[in-house]
């Protein structure tokens, strides 16, 4: 089995321990500054949308765009991975980052709409490079070490759920004539910053001769297992993406105040990566099924919430079990993930389970707007619930599976 042929490091993959721990935390920093970049988009694209479109139905189009650009360079930021190193993907992704802040600027400056969606693209391609981070710190390591690595670096978006709302309240207002185009200056120079920090990390240098072995995706893609955990990272992130891009225009619509938006993000963001300090170690004992189970059990629970009420405490309440779910879903599924492939196909697998979920989330992020101003906010999270039933029955179908 794929787990039990890459329970040994490969040689090839060796890293010294001191460039591992460098790696660590050069990843764990770079997770806090890097993670402010879709914090600040969530919190201000929709309503910058709102601000420079030309419909209402289109507000939420930025965001959509956003997840899109996750979806369309998931592949080739593992191809560039593949060839020159992680590190060169880093660089190339904080360069990415830098552009989505100047070019988010320019838009509020000249009004256009189609600049600024030009700008989550690469926000979003920035993005999936910086979901890469949460793999790239189990590199040379072994299994029973990896679920601690992938969740120590996630921990680092607790400082990213400060950073990036605090960002937006504190320069929103810096140039009045132009809402948020401050944000996104200040947003360029935390990438820039990133960049610099992601420079020293140290990777595998890639064999040629390994680029054509493994299996093929087709029958690493068949997995039961592999399958399952796709469908729990798909359903943890889509309904994250799908009532985090829809929440902060609904609160505006329903009368609260954009700094009451931006602290909820703020604790949603924070409640998404807090509990990957012990989260690793939860899978380790219980194991990343039963963690995947409990990830999407909240993210329903946050969903009931949302119907019982529309105060300021329920849209809070709601956005921070929503990321308690999104935490235990994800790197539960992210952990199903390792055990599916063998070290020489990791680039390959990694990036088709990420595309495969980013895709999912740019088809529910693009019906989010429409369904949240057509059919309103209750709609929105009835929606919700379809896909947490599919990975419930798929998690209880695996899990069965798994004992017999």
């Amino acid at each position: 089995m794929a787990n039990e042929a890459h329970a040994a490091v490969d040689e090839s993959e060796y890293i010294s321990p001191q460039s591992h721990r460098s790696n660590l935390w050069r990843l764990t920093l770079a997770q806090a500054l890097s993670g402010a970049n879709a914090v600040v988009v969530y919190a201000t694209g929709a309503i910058v949308g709102n601000m420079l479109s030309p419909s209402p139905v289109l507000a939420t189009l930025p965001i959509s765009i956003f997840v899109v650009g996750m979806a369309a360079c998931v592949f080739p930021a593992g191809e560039i991975a593949r060839r020159y190193g992680r590190r060169i993907a880093f660089l190339v992704g904080s360069g990415a980052g830098i552009f989505t802040g100047l070019f988010a600027m320019a838009a509020l400056f000249m009004g256009w709409f189609w600049l600024f969606c030009l700008s989550t693209f690469l926000g979003g391609a920035y993005a999936a490079v910086v979901l890469s981070f949460r793999f790239a710190a189990t590199d040379g390591l072994p299994v029973s070490k990896r679920p601690q690595a992938l969740s120590l670096v996630m921990a680092g978006g607790i400082v990213a759920g400060i950073i990036g709302p605090q960002l937006v309240t504190q320069t929103m207002h810096l140039w009045p004539q132009k809402m948020f185009a401050a944000t996104f200056l200040a947003q360029a120079i935390v990438a820039l910053l990133a960049g610099f920090i992601l420079f020293g990390v140290h990777s595998p240098t890639p064999k040629k001769q390994r680029e054509q072995s493994g299996r093929s995706l087709s029958e690493i893609a068949l997995q039961p297992r592999f399958i399952c955990a796709v469908i729990c990272g798909a359903a943890s992130y889509l309904i994250m993406n799908f009532l985090m891009t829809a929440a902060p225009l609904a609160m505006h619509m329903h009368g609260h105040s954009q700094e009451s938006s931006n602290l909820g993000i703020q604790w949603h963001v924070i409640a998404m990566y807090a509990p990957s300090f012990f989260t690793g170690k939860l899978i380790a004992r219980f194991g990343a099924t039963k963690i995947s189970a409990l990830g999407i059990l909240l993210t329903g629970l946050s969903a009931v919430i949302g119907l019982i009420g529309e105060d300021v405490f329920h849209f809070w309440s709601l956005l921070i079990l929503l990321g308690l779910g999104w935490n235990f879903g994800f790197l539960g599924a992210s952990a199903l993930v390792l055990e599916c492939h063998q070290p020489e196909e990791k680039n390959r697998v990694q990036s088709l389970n990420d595309f495969i979920i980013f895709g999912l989330m740019a088809i529910g992020s693009f019906s989010s707007g429409g369904i949240l101003s057509s059919y309103g906010w209750h709609t929105v999270l009835l929606v919700s619930f379809f896909p947490l039933v599919l990975a419930t029955l798929t998690l209880g179908a695996s899990g069965r599976k798994h004992r017999r």
